[in-house]
């Protein structure tokens, strides 16, 4: 009665839970933008006596206009009936068991009817839900559900839409609102905020303000869930085709503590800020042009200023430059891991794109043509071109490697035989940070020494790229003897040979 009469005080509407059905004039779904691997599951399970709608996110996108990317459906069989119905089905889930169908490489996710949650079901010291698996009615699988513009059903047999929870207005008002008690539904659920963000941002979508008000107090128990959870929800974030919108939505939200914390540093440096809205705003086009997004080079280019302040510090202190770069990627990993669970993959990938940027200030001998063969050449390369774009580099780099990786043979022997005689002359590529603060400690300079061998494979190519487990190594060639150079400045004649390559 309290809170009734607080709402009410506020202004805030208290949405009716009465069932409001919309026939094909009200709702205006095209039926053909629904997957027919949908229709397949919905139409098998009706056929078995069995209800079946596509349900969630799939009946919100269909309802503003836009295809969905995947399609779930909900159904009263329970998970070892639907899992029998089909030839590809797996059980899957601790928490909720669902169900996934497989056709082909088309993945579509069936969940029983979710009955109204109950005292007894296990919950953490905070409140959270680890376990629920109590199946129930079509309409208390509304009511459990996150937020009203989510808990619509479609029925492809019949082409109806069954809303209970008012979705179909909030849609039509581009409002997000979350079903039943804010403070109790985020306890259950902290993901749920980060989803608020990620739909609010996506939709371009105002936050209920009931819903919005507990979000800055109750931000911390994001901290109690798997790493694993949160990892997938930032990932969704990320590549929901409004990456910088959903970022800044989340430090106005007072969400990116724990999760991104570096942000507030890199978003208030006008380089990083400049480097992290460039390599949002490409991943952004690739979502909507339909493209793949590599999570290793999101990640590589959100932590990357993160990475590059360590990589400077450690050469100020009088590591060399290569050392210096995996002792700060090591760094950073390891603490972003404790938060966001980073699966091994995406860190080797994230490694190699970072390990690769000294290598293209190599541009001497055959250092080159063996860049252009690493596998993941074209990812290093077009964050090198990030790099140049947002400043940190001179473009002078970027426009040499375009030229390079985009000319024949002949020409590509032109212009490293250009770069090996400038090699001395030329200082353009090392971080502009790094030579002010690092001065005769630069990349550069380090650099410099490091390659005057003039096109000899170094020392340290399989620290950058390591051989894959159980390949023999190769056969080393004779070294010639070294030149004695001056050492203690790094930027002697026999030194400059090798600078810029």
């Amino acid at each position: 009665m309290i809170k009734k009469f607080i709402r009410k005080i506020l202004g805030v509407k208290q949405k009716s839970n009465q069932l409001v059905v919309l026939g094909p004039k009200e709702h205006g779904i095209d039926p053909r933008m629904v997957s027919n691997n949908a229709i397949r599951v919905t139409s098998t399970l009706q056929e078995a006596g069995y209800e079946a709608f596509v349900v969630g996110g799939a009946v919100r996108d269909l309802l503003l206009g836009v295809k969905p990317k995947d399609f779930d459906v909900a159904t009263n069989a329970t998970p070892e009936q639907v899992k029998r119905l089909f030839r590809r089905a797996f059980i899957i889930g601790r928490r909720f068991q669902i169900v996934h169908v497989m056709f082909g490489q088309d993945l579509l996710e069936v969940t029983t009817f979710r009955g109204t949650a109950t005292d007894n079901a296990p919950k953490d010291e905070h409140g959270r839900v680890l376990r629920d698996n109590t199946f129930g009615s079509q309409a208390e699988d509304a009511e459990r559900r996150d937020f009203t513009i989510n808990a619509m059903y479609y029925n492809p047999a019949t082409q109806e839409v069954l809303d209970y929870h008012g979705g179909i207005e909030d849609i039509r008002a581009k409002t997000l609102r979350i079903i039943g008690q804010p403070e109790a539904r985020y306890r259950e659920d902290p993901v749920r905020m980060l989803r608020v963000v990620r739909f609010a941002a996506k939709l371009n979508f105002s936050i209920e303000r009931s819903t919005a008000e507990p979000i800055a107090v109750m931000a911390p128990l994001i901290d109690n869930v798997p790493a694993a959870r949160v990892f997938d929800e930032m990932l969704k974030l990320l590549t929901s085709g409004q990456a910088l919108a959903c970022l800044q939505q989340l430090r106005k939200e007072g969400l990116h503590h724990g999760l991104l914390p570096m942000l507030d540093v890199v978003l208030e440096q006008p380089m990083g800020t400049k480097f992290v809205t460039l390599a949002l705003d490409s991943t952004d086009k690739r979502v909507m042009a339909g493209k793949t997004v590599s999570p290793g080079f999101l990640f590589a280019s959100l932590l990357w200023h993160q990475v590059l302040e360590k990589w400077q510090a450690y050469q100020a202190a009088g590591e060399l430059p290569i050392p210096a770069l995996h002792q700060a990627a090591d760094e950073v990993l390891e603490s972003q891991t404790e938060k966001l669970a980073i699966q091994r993959k995406i860190g080797s990938d994230m490694r190699d794109i970072w390990a690769m940027q000294p290598r293209f200030e190599r541009r001497n001998g055959k250092n080159p043509y063996k860049l252009l063969e690493h596998l993941r050449f074209r990812a290093g390369y077009d964050f090198l071109l990030l790099r140049c774009a947002s400043g940190e580099i001179d473009r002078e780099l970027g426009d040499w490697w375009t030229a390079f990786y985009e000319a024949d043979e002949s020409v590509r022997a032109d212009l490293v035989a250009a770069a090996s005689s400038n090699g001395g002359k030329k200082k353009k590529a090392a971080p502009r940070r790094a030579r002010k603060d690092a001065g005769e400690g630069s990349a550069e300079a380090a650099a410099a020494q490091h390659d005057a061998d003039d096109g000899d494979e170094s020392e340290d190519d399989d620290f950058l790229n390591p051989r894959p487990e159980g390949e023999a190594p190769a056969r080393k060639r004779r070294r010639r003897p070294r030149r004695n150079r001056n050492r203690s400045g790094g930027g002697g004649a026999d030194a400059g040979a090798g600078g810029e390559g």
